[in-house]
This record gives C-alpha cells, sequence and structure tokens, in this order.
C-alpha cells in the first residue's frame, strides 16, 4: 500500500522537486498549494496515478490547515508523512526591517509550520507511525547580516522541530528538518545575478533527502536537523 505524503508548496521550485520523488518512489502525493492552475498541471505530471492537488490553502490560518488534512483522511483515510516546503524569504537592514517584516516572516515561516504539523500531528497519532519534515535554512544556525527576521524565523522552526521530535518519541511519530544552502532558482539567480551558482544546492538533492526522511528507511531518525547545502 501506497504511503500518503503531504507536500506543501507543492507548486514552487522545491515542492514540484520533492512530490516528483515522492510520486517516482510510489507515494501517493497530496500536492498542496495556495494556487490551482499550476498545481493541477503538475499534479497530472506526476509518475502514477491517484494524486490528490489541494488548491486555495492558506496555511497561516490554523482552521485551513485542519480542514486540507480533514479533506486528505476523507479521500484516503490516512496520512502517512508532511514536507512542509511553504516559507518566506526576505532581507532587510536594521534601520528597515521593523516589526511588518518579523511579523511576516515568522508568519510564513513559523507559523504555516506550527499550524501545519498540530494538525497532521492529531491525525497520525492514532496510527503510531508518520514522519513530518520541515525546510529550515543554514542562517538559522549562523544568521549573515540584512536577515534578522528571516534567520529568526527560521531558528523558530528548528526549536520547534527539536521539542516536536523530543515530545512525540513515545508515539511513533517523527519529526526532523533540511537545513538548505543557497537553492539555485530562477528566483534566486535574478535576485543574485554576479553570484557564482556552480556550488548551490540543486531542489532535486533536497528532494530527495525530504523523501528519504519520510520513508521507513529513515525509521530509526528523528529531531534532527540536515544540512544540504551542495557545494556552497
Amino acid at each position: 500500500m501506497a504511503d500518503i505524503t503531504l507536500v506543501t508548496g507543492a507548486a514552487g521550485n522545491l515542492g514540484r522537486a520533492v512530490a516528483t520523488a515522492l510520486a517516482a518512489r510510489g507515494s501517493t502525493v497530496v500536492a498542496l498549494d495556495r494556487v490551482a492552475e499550476p498545481l493541477e498541471a503538475m499534479v497530472a505530471a506526476l509518475p502514477g496515478v491517484g494524486h490528490l492537488p489541494l488548491a486555495g490553502v492558506d496555511l497561516s490560518d490554523a482552521a485551513a490547515c485542519e480542514a486540507a488534512v480533514a479533506a486528505v483522511l476523507a479521500r484516503f483515510g490516512r496520512l502517512d508523512g508532511v514536507v512542509h516546503t511553504v516559507g518566506g524569504f526576505d532581507m532587510a537592514s536594521i534601520g528597515d526591517g521593523g516589526a511588518e517584516l518579523f511579523e511576516r516572516m515568522f508568519r510564513l515561516n513559523l507559523m504555516t509550520t506550527v499550524n501545519l504539523f498540530r494538525a497532521a500531528i492529531a491525525a497520525m497519532r492514532p496510527a503510531g507511525r508518520g514522519s513530518l519534515v520541515a525546510i529550515g535554512a543554514m542562517a538559522a544556525l549562523k544568521a549573515p547580516a540584512q536577515l534578522a527576521a528571516y534567520s529568526a524565523s527560521k531558528a523558530g522552526v528548528l526549536r520547534l522541530v527539536e521539542a516536536y521530535a523530543e515530545e512525540l518519541k513515545p508515539t511513533g511519530l517523527r519529526v526532523n528538518a533540511i537545513l538548505p544552502g543557497t537553492i539555485d532558482t530562477p528566483q534566486n539567480r535574478a535576485a543574485m545575478p554576479g553570484a557564482d551558482t556552480s556550488g548551490w544546492v540543486q531542489p532535486a538533492q533536497l528532494a530527495e533527502a525530504a523523501s528519504f526522511l519520510v520513508s521507513p528507511a529513515a525509521s530509526g531518525i528523528t529531531g534532527v536537523l540536515l544540512p544540504v547545502t551542495g557545494r556552497g
């Protein structure tokens, strides 16, 4: 029986790579995003059959997360894994990075993780198994200049993963995080036109790490913050 794995941000560069890697390994993918048109086309192109697109979901809304997980249970009867790729990035100096920026970064990066994971954990507990993977950032370990809000919000994600992993050890549920370096996406190339991209991490490399962490092969791994940095 195929695992049922929820991938958020599935229409984006990283989410699409994760969904593709999971489908190629035989998982049934629930592809979640706020936008419908590219999501439905992406799901139609995935290997295998039976995948489910869920569009129009705002993960900063706890009730929306609960409704999305309920839709998964209504369709499949269970949820086995979650890979949460949704997040936000912005940079600003001390003078420019005020409360609005911090609130936005914490809402996009930390609170979406809190809302989604709480809903998913409630659904997974009865089965006594399941795996959740968050996307952190190397900047959460050592923050560079002008990334205070982003780095602080991602540091919150890492502490959340560690705390949830400890609390859930007796239940059989696992929680881990991947810490990417700079991801090679069109958006990052446009934002850093003079950068040397040769060492940037590829979305497919992150997808392989995520698909491993949600798989039975990683059944003994929880509370891990896994750097996946390419050669950067």
